[in-house]
């Protein structure tokens, strides 16, 4: 039964599992956990005590396989939605003793194999034993290679850094971090979509950045063992503070809890019966399972987690889905695009706020019912942004004339309907043409513009707006003023995945807008391009290079980076910002979602080496586009030379 209800979120974090041992009763194993509450089982699939070689000297055996019993014992939607196969953990690929490698490469392939025939979602793979795990690996690659849509989440104890108390039988001499097993394993399998890892809490927790590292990494599930649990007054277990945070952000992220170990706590009684009298413990006759007190506690910390906000049910669809940027001069925006855009009011309120500020600046009171300001929105679309102005104008006092340029035939049906509709053909001109050839009759006081994108020049702002430049006057305003693009270095193995499967170099030399949210962000973000707008010199250009060093926290221990997040912030007027770079992003603004750019290569980061990056924005005749590489800790190929893969048409 599902942790709980929260509004808007149907992720797979609301089922909550349980590890069990092995048992060949595995129709009343089911039927003994499923009735306590849990969801799915994480449960030994074959005898621990099998050897493939102890079997090969029993001559007189049937050849048979001691499985739990036999595929026929549960349903096969049972076995696809209620268990995980739990492969057995005392198989060791990188043993000295060739026996026991040789064992345990047969008996890694005959589970796997019978769990494909169960049709199970799911394998759990234990540790790797010592500092070297290649075979282990090797052996896990050639079974990838022909599995089916199973995933195999191998096993990590979730263990700190710097933790001098490092448990000697999962890690070797030279290994303090878990997380550079996890990475060895996953380079030697090529980064494998169907390769994922199930994280082992322990009683003590990393710091918060090395913990960030995993969320931008391939986790499923996460183990929670009854020691790592507190007691509380009432004699119940609890979290510590840092693993209820730790255990929150497991649900925002879509990762599965997995209950495991003996209880260890004692209730009192009288609780107990009195959970027990109540009909959603999942009692019968007072029955209660040894572990209901902690997946209790899991359902309360579910259940007081807040509601998702509109806006992010609103994106869900959305999360680490890769969409090629707008191509806002090569095409026309269709009908569907400028009314999701429309509904941004966030947005508007802040162009609106621009637009008072500089009519006040503009005109003083005393004149304001003679002087007339002559405003050009230019890029129109529908009109938002005119209605906006006028607004502005209501709002202030100030008079306008507003000329309203669109290339788009389409959207400048909807604009005259627009203006006939509200009444403003005296205070709206609707031209009917591209910015940058139209001639205006006269000079614009303001030029208000909405041509940014989630990198702030990425859809040809600085172009478009040169070209209208020449119809603003000396002293004309324009909104937005000036605009600057961030990036910041991330770990997003999902996002990685995705642009691997197309097989080819285009995909990973494209930038992709992009909800973010299965990442980490591994160092704070950087500017990279700034553009001012009016721009009064003579020797004006649109390219720029930038080269910027990132330093990952010392405390995060080493990282994956997979590409790069990128955002803009744009002053629109004065004190009037709009942005979505993540420490000023403007509230409940949802028009622009980042922009990424990945590495063909991704690059692992170790403590205390500095991260460079090299970024262009190249201008050609007809086209315009972004080159990216990294040259420490150790040199990337250049991405989209010439623009060969990815350019914006002007």
């Amino acid at each position: 039964m599902p942790l709980g209800e929260r509004a808007g979120d149907k992720s797979e974090s609301r089922y909550c599992g349980v590890e069990t041992e092995f048992n060949d009763d595995m129709p009343h194993l089911l039927s003994f956990n499923i009735h306590g509450g849990f969801d799915f089982l994480v449960a030994p699939l074959i005898d621990p005590s099998y050897r493939p070689s102890l079997m090969e000297q029993d001559s007189s055996g049937s050849g048979a396989l001691p499985f739990a019993g036999s595929d026929l014992v549960l349903s096969p939607s049972q076995w696809s939605s209620h268990v995980v196969g739990k492969i057995s953990s005392w198989i060791d690929l990188d043993s000295e003793d060739e026996t026991l490698r040789k064992d345990s490469e047969i008996a890694l392939k005959q589970e796997i194999a019978w769990a494909s025939h169960l049709s199970l979602q799911a394998c759990l793979l234990p540790t790797p034993k010592g500092s070297s795990c290649a075979n282990y690996a090797k052996c896990v690659n050639q079974i990838l290679q022909n599995l089916n849509s199973m995933q195999l989440w191998l096993r990590i104890p979730l263990e700190k850094s710097d933790d001098e108390t490092r448990n000697p039988d999962h890690m070797g001499e030279g290994h303090t971090d878990t997380w550079e097993l996890w990475n060895s394993f996953r380079l030697i399998c090529e980064h494998h979509s169907q390769l994922s890892v199930a994280l082992d809490v322990q009683s003590t927790l990393p710091s918060p950045t090395s913990l960030g590292r995993w969320f931008g990494e391939p986790v499923r599930t996460a183990i929670i063992d009854t020691n790592s649990f507190l007691t509380n007054a009432q004699h119940y277990p609890c979290l510590s503070r840092s693993h209820q945070r730790l255990t929150t952000a497991f649900f925002s992220h879509s990762i599965q809890v997995v209950i495991s170990g003996k209880p260890v706590h004692n209730p009192p009684m009288a609780s107990l019966e009195s959970s027990a009298s109540s009909a959603d413990n999942h009692t019968e006759g007072g029955w209660r399972h040894p572990l209901k007190s902690y997946l209790d506690y899991l359902a309360y910390l579910y259940q007081k987690m807040d509601p998702l906000p509109e806006q992010e049910r609103f994106e869900l669809g959305y999360r680490d889905y890769l969409q090629s940027p707008l191509q806002p001069l090569m095409d026309n925006l269709e009908a569907q695009t400028y009314e999701t855009f429309e509904k941004d009011t966030a947005k508007y309120i802040q162009y609106q706020r621009a637009v008072s500020k500089a009519l006040l600046d503009r005109v003083p009171d005393d004149k304001a019912s003679t002087v007339i300001t002559v405003l050009m929105v230019v890029g129109a679309g529908r009109g938002p942004l005119v209605r906006a102005s006028l607004q502005a104008a209501e709002e202030t006092g100030r008079r306008l004339k507003v000329y309203a340029v669109e290339k788009n035939p389409n959207a400048v049906v909807t604009l005259h309907s627009l203006v006939k509709l509200e009444g403003w053909e005296k205070l709206v001109t609707i031209v009917s043409n591209d910015m940058r050839q139209w001639d205006a009759p006269e000079e614009a006081d303001i030029l208000v513009s909405e041509l940014l994108g989630s990198f702030g020049d990425n859809e040809l702002s600085p172009e478009c707006l040169d070209g209208a430049q020449r119809f603003l006057k000396e002293d004309g305003i324009s909104i937005p003023s000036s605009y600057t693009s961030f990036i910041q270095p991330v770990t997003a193995s999902k996002l990685y995945n995705d642009i691997k499967s197309h097989k080819d170099l285009v995909h990973f030399e494209t930038s992709y807008v992009v909800k973010l949210h299965r990442i980490a962000r591994l160092a704070p973000t950087q500017t990279v391009f700034t553009f001012i707008h009016p721009e009064h010199s003579a020797k004006n250009s649109n390219q720029r290079y930038k080269k910027i060093r990132f330093d990952i926290p010392p405390d995060t221990g080493s990282a994956m980076v997979h590409g790069f997040a990128g955002y803009f912030d744009a002053t629109l007027y004065k004190d009037v910002h709009l942005g979505i770079e993540p420490s000023t992003a403007t509230p409940n603004m949802f028009s622009w979602f980042p922009i990424f750019f990945p590495l063909r290569t991704p690059v692992c980061v170790t403590p205390n080496t500095p991260l460079e990056v090299h970024f262009w924005r190249c201008c050609g005749s007809t086209k315009v586009w972004y080159e990216w590489c990294v040259t420490s800790p150790s040199a990337s190929p250049m991405h989209n030379s010439n623009g060969r893969s990815h350019w914006v048409g002007l």
